[in-house]
């Protein structure tokens, strides 16, 4: 049996290897992303590019959309050229971009009206996880069977792949992970910092440390490039700047108190000010550095 047409948004960071992912499995895949140029590898190993959102959402039986800010994901969902105004009755859509949850209510909404199936379906594991196929897939849809139907196409990119509930709970669930990365993050740079101050080896820290009650993915995957002072973006600083304001306003709106949420937040604007935007969330490190020369 054939398998079904995939349409990609986005072939970024993630998306792009996301993307060969889903080829090496067999899915036919159709992409789209703003700069044509960007996806000319993925067009020479044997996608098809579609001229437009529209164009590529008519040709596709399930949709992947893995964009930057909750204002994309709302451009290329609405509207007459929008990917629920030209997808067929019957398709998938499903939004892997961290976003919103009430915009995953809203598309979920809009979809159920046009006979369309919708999911909210973020990612954690960064350009590692995406290269691997080992990303973390949470996911928000109402139905089980609607999660069951789309489950082989999220195993080609994931390793851990959980329905969380219905529309929103993927997006929140996301939420949470952030959350936990951004306070554990200045943890793992005041760590590092520590260390080579004392006149340790780093390294031979990790040794030490990562593998007991201090471990994390952070500590393990981004503490070495720390060390390397290698900034290059598995997850960029201003798409992190984005998740961590998304989760505050949705903890205001449950007055849940999340006062580490709120300081990382501040020293990663500090480090976006000092033109950190396009660099890898390791790149905190260096903003702890300038700190330490004043």
């Amino acid at each position: 049996m054939s398998k079904p047409v995939v349409g990609l948004v986005g072939t970024g960071v993630m998306g792009k290897s996301m993307g060969r992912n889903l080829m090496k499995e067999g899915y036919p895949l159709h992409i789209y992303t703003r700069t044509k140029s960007k996806a000319s590898d993925l067009v020479d190993e044997g996608t098809v590019w579609e001229d437009s959102v529209a164009m590529l959402a008519q040709q596709s039986d399930i949709i992947l959309t893995i964009v930057g800010y909750p204002h994309d994901v709302e451009g290329i969902y609405f509207g007459t050229e929008g990917i629920l105004a030209n997808a067929r009755p019957d398709s998938y859509v499903i939004d892997m971009t961290t976003s919103s949850p009430s915009l995953a209510e809203r598309i979920n909404q809009e979809a159920r009206a046009k006979q369309i199936h919708a999911l909210d379906a973020p990612v954690s594991g960064g350009d590692i996880g995406a290269r691997n196929a080992t990303l973390s897939i949470m996911v928000g849809a109402d139905e089980e069977s609607t999660f069951s139907h789309v489950l082989p196409v999220f195993e080609a990119m994931g390793s851990n792949i959980v329905h969380q509930g219905p529309a929103g709970a993927g997006q929140h669930t996301k939420l949470c992970n952030q959350i936990a990365i951004a306070a554990g993050m200045m943890g793992v740079v005041e760590a590092i910092l520590y260390a080579e101050n004392a006149g340790l080896d780093p390294k031979r820290v990790l040794q030490s440390i990562e593998s007991g009650a201090a471990g994390s993915w952070s500590l393990s995957n981004l503490a070495p490039r720390m060390i390397d002072q290698d900034f290059s973006p598995g997850f960029y600083v201003k798409h992190f700047i984005k998740d961590m304001t998304l989760a505050i306003e949705s903890a205001e709106q449950m007055k849940v108190p999340v006062p580490g949420l709120v300081l990382a937040k501040q020293l990663y604007e500090e480090l976006s000010k000092n033109g950190g935007d396009n660099d890898g969330t390791q790149a905190l490190y260096k903003y702890y550095q300038l700190m330490k020369e004043f």
